[in-house]
């Protein structure tokens, strides 16, 4: 099963997903290794069609290669493999788009996009700023995950909006300037502006939506965004920066059995993959 849309043959698309169902460093309630293959079966339940952006899938070139089989309990190894898979799909010019999966797994993909943009930039939505240096001694957690991404990006090239909650050291290490990033609100957003050209990754956390909107994630933090202003922040991102890779993780399906996570998890990937750009329809 593919995701709804997904299905142009590789050697043809532009934009190919793939999921990593990965869990293992999860520090509270697990299950995100189920959001891909959730993804894609109530893919579905939505339209191809976007009434937001009078734009539709079928419209653009995207093949769904389905998920990696990770394995469980070895973070070296499946960032290894992710890394690998966004790599390939690089090389052959196409846009890799991950599915998670556990935060963590974001930094497989982002070790393969710096790798060949050497300037790269990271526009990160998330609650929580993953900024640890460990996680109970841990250096390879979903806690850590931005800090590991700044480890290979330096300062100053890490952006950072919603982020509610975190640890004492975790927002002096912000202060102090090694990323940049604006708690609770995505005001400053519109003034953020990077030289014509510059290649950005996007990750998004979709805990940064309010747990009343999306119950199902693993992390849930009161008084975050709804799915419409998620919604038009990273439309305004797709507009105005030369998004190269992006990923959408930590729903976990069985912490909501409403299915309604499930449903804004499709949905926002839909308008992602038809802000991106327009294509010529897919014929297979």
């Amino acid at each position: 099963m593919t995701f709804i849309g997904a299905d142009c043959a590789y050697a043809d698309a532009d934009i190919v997903l793939f999921g990593a169902p990965y869990d293992s460093t999860t520090s509270f309630r697990p299950g995100t290794r189920f959001g891909p293959s959730a993804m894609r079966s109530e893919s579905f339940g939505i339209e191809t069609y976007s009434p937001y952006q009078d734009r539709d899938l079928e419209e653009i070139r995207v093949h769904d290669a389905g998920d990696l089989e990770l394995p469980f309990g070895a973070p070296d190894r499946a960032l290894a493999m992710i890394e690998a898979t966004a790599d390939g799909i690089l090389a052959d010019g196409k846009m890799p788009v991950l599915l998670g999966g556990e935060h963590l797994v974001t930094l497989g993909a982002v070790r393969a996009v710096a790798k060949r943009f050497p300037d790269l930039r990271m526009i990160h939505f998330d609650a929580h700023a993953d900024l640890r240096e460990d996680y109970l001694g841990v250096a390879l957690s979903h806690a850590c995950v931005i800090r590991r991404c700044h480890d290979l990006l330096g300062d100053g090239r890490i952006w950072q909006f919603g982020i509610r909650s975190g640890t004492r050291e975790e927002f002096a290490f912000m202060r102090d300037g090694h990323v940049v990033t604006e708690p609770f609100t995505f005001n400053t957003l519109r003034d953020l502006a990077f030289p014509e050209g510059t290649p950005v990754y996007l990750t998004v956390d979709l805990d940064v939506v309010d747990p009343s909107e999306f119950p199902g994630t693993g992390t849930p933090e009161a008084g975050g965004f709804r799915f419409t202003e998620l919604l038009a922040a990273l439309r305004d991102v797709f507009a105005r920066f030369r998004v190269v890779a992006f990923d959408n993780v930590e729903l976990s399906p069985p912490l909501d059995p409403t299915g309604r996570s499930t449903a804004l998890a499709c949905k926002l990937l839909r308008e992602e993959l038809l802000s991106i750009t327009k294509k010529e329809q897919c014929n297979g």
